[in-house]
């Protein structure tokens, strides 16, 4: 009877487990969706009596605390309101066309302010305009309409209306106790996220905005469980994101929230997304001047599907509900392209293989269909895009263009294709390949061919475990902190007969020459390299940092293409860059 109980409840636990990691799904399939930030703050532009923010952030939805607005004055910009101009569905309709596929809006950022009629209070945009508009139940009812889902975000942790909510400068003034803070999330947490639960339909996600674990902040783990366990019950389905104070282990958590504008680094197999920003700050500011590029905002979307991630770009509409133009630019844009390329994003995982694998763009592989994709963002000069990591042969590769698959030669040399490509990209800003294949083999420790051919030996591709590593830090690059005979190995195939050369990029501050010695096989090359110094950053400042220098180590020669294995070691500590390999 015991084990039979046993294995009940790890049935049910199975059952559990599957049901959580299935209702984050469409996250993971739609890749792309839309912030809005809009609420008083937005009638601001970020500037307050004539004075810009005070802040070197910008950030106009911060503009109350920033520079010291009272409750009443700041309540007297639900003036600037033109409601007979503001319609949510135009920013529903711009997420669709833009290849959206969700929704998050702001019904309560950190100024406390509801943007519907709430019945906590009287702090809302509806009361304090004198308007009967309900913005949520009209953005609702358009996301419904379109089929976007509709999700909400609610500031919990900071709310600079309530008199016991948290204000960083709590810090200065005095902290309120638990039992006030407590008194704030009962009388307006709970009961307005239930409002927003209960209301307005079928809810996707909850996102809650502290950046830091609870234990950092005022909140407790009882409080978080009980907003959590209250989502649950209300909305089954609803997610919630990681910064409601929790690590994604924690049962609550349905998906990782990264930084503001933090992107991916690595291939992650659990659920995660990037909030970012279409230009600099989240709130319309009029000073705005950071309009990130059209390709950077693709690169930031495809980049972040490589490693598993999807992406959610904020737009601040204006008081009047308009969105600036450079905004709607660009988000149009984006719709375009997804349009003719959205299969290569949409339902896309990562492969896992390093992140900074290619030169060239990205790969991803549908989840459907399992065909794979290459994202070229620098259509190579010679026409031939070099492809590292794939061992299984393709059936098929083909560049896409719109609905037309132009199929292209190829030649495979074990782990490296070479991808004729044609001599005009087919899009200006990310170019599309599609690889079909019987099965997909990785080899996820060779070196990767670069641009133009020749091989890149560094501290982030080397198959060496617990080296000390520095990351470049704007002047000097990613370089390794060897020991004297400290060894450092790498996986490469090279792709074709003939003589290599090998050049090593080090800094020698040991005050004397220093023994480098790279095997191959049976080959070894030995050069001495002298000391070297500083270099100069930029004149009259004082500011010198390491110089890392080339050093030619001599020839491999080899007959036919074939892997081999490249061990690297200096007889004194050095700082490594890299080793340049390259066919001559």
């Amino acid at each position: 009877m015991k084990h039979l109980l046993i294995a009940i409840l790890m049935f049910f636990s199975c059952v559990f487990s599957f049901a959580q990691t299935n209702k984050a799904q469409w996250l993971e399939n739609d890749r792309f969706g839309m912030f809005i930030h809009w609420g008083l703050y937005s009638a601001t532009e970020g500037i307050w009596k004539g004075e810009r923010l005070r802040h070197p952030n910008n950030y106009a939805e911060w503009i109350r605390y920033r520079n010291r607005i009272g409750e009443a004055e700041y309540g007297e910009l639900a003036k600037r309101f033109d409601w007979d101009k503001i319609n949510p569905e135009e920013w529903v309709l711009l997420a669709k066309k833009a290849g959206m596929k969700y929704i998050i809006i702001t019904s309560k950022h950190h100024d406390g302010v509801a943007l519907w009629d709430t019945k906590v209070g009287d702090y809302s945009l509806p009361k304090l305009s004198g308007s009967n508009r309900d913005v949520i139940k009209e953005i609702a009812d358009a996301c419904k309409k379109h089929q976007i889902k509709l999700c909400f975000y609610y500031s919990h942790w900071i709310d600079w209306q309530h008199p016991y909510g948290w204000s960083h400068n709590q810090e200065v003034t005095g902290r309120v106790t638990d039992q006030q803070y407590n008194q704030y999330w009962q009388e307006k947490v709970i009961p307005q996220v239930s409002e927003l639960l209960t209301n307005y339909g079928d809810i996707a996600m909850m996102w809650f905005d502290m950046w830091i674990p609870y234990q950092q902040s005022i909140i407790k783990k009882e409080q978080l469980d009980q907003l959590a366990t209250m989502i649950h019950q209300l909305q089954p389905n609803c997610l919630i994101n990681s910064r409601l104070g929790f690590p994604i282990e924690n049962e609550h958590v349905d998906f990782e929230t990264l930084g503001d504008n933090q992107f991916g680094s690595a291939y992650t197999d659990h659920i995660w997304e990037t909030p970012g920003t279409i230009a600099h700050s989240w709130g319309f500011n009029a000073l705005e001047n950071e309009w990130k590029s059209t390709n950077q905002l693709f690169q930031s979307l495809i980049n972040n599907v490589s490693l598993n991630g999807s992406y959610t770009l904020n737009i601040g509409p204006r008081a009047d509900g308009s969105v600036p133009y450079e905004g709607v630019q660009r988000l149009e844009d984006m719709g375009e392209w997804l349009q003719k390329y959205g299969k290569s994003v949409y339902k896309n995982k990562g492969l896992p293989i390093r992140f900074s694998q290619h030169d060239w763009g990205k790969m991803t592989i549908n989840d459907d269909t399992k065909e794979l994709y290459l994202h070229v963002y620098n259509w190579p000069l010679d026409k031939i895009l070099r492809v590292t990591g794939i061992s299984s042969k393709p059936k098929k590769i083909e560049v896409l263009n719109g609905d037309n698959a132009q199929e292209v030669m190829f030649e495979q040399f074990g782990p490296i294709l070479h991808i004729k490509v044609p001599e005009e990209q087919p899009d200006p800003y990310v170019s599309v390949l599609k690889v079909t294949l019987n099965d997909l083999q990785l080899d996820k420790e060779v070196v990767a061919e670069s641009t133009f051919g020749g091989f890149s030996l560094n501290a982030k591709n080397t198959t060496t475990k617990n080296l000390e590593f520095k990351a470049f830090d704007g002047t000097k690059p990613d370089h390794l902190v060897l020991k004297p005979n400290e060894k450092v190995q790498w996986k490469i195939y090279l792709p074709e007969a003939g003589k290599y050369t090998v050049e090593s990029s080090i800094h020698n501050g040991a005050g004397k020459d220093v023994k480098l010695t790279i095997k191959e096989g049976d080959n070894t090359l030995s050069t001495m390299a002298k000391p070297n110094g500083k270099v100069t950053v930029e004149p009259n400042e004082n500011w010198y940092v390491e110089e890392f220098l080339d050093v030619t180590n001599g020839k491999i020669t080899i007959s036919n293409p074939k892997e081999i294995v490249i061990e690297f070691s200096a007889d004194q500590a050095i700082l490594f860059n890299r080793i340049w390999l390259e066919r001559k």
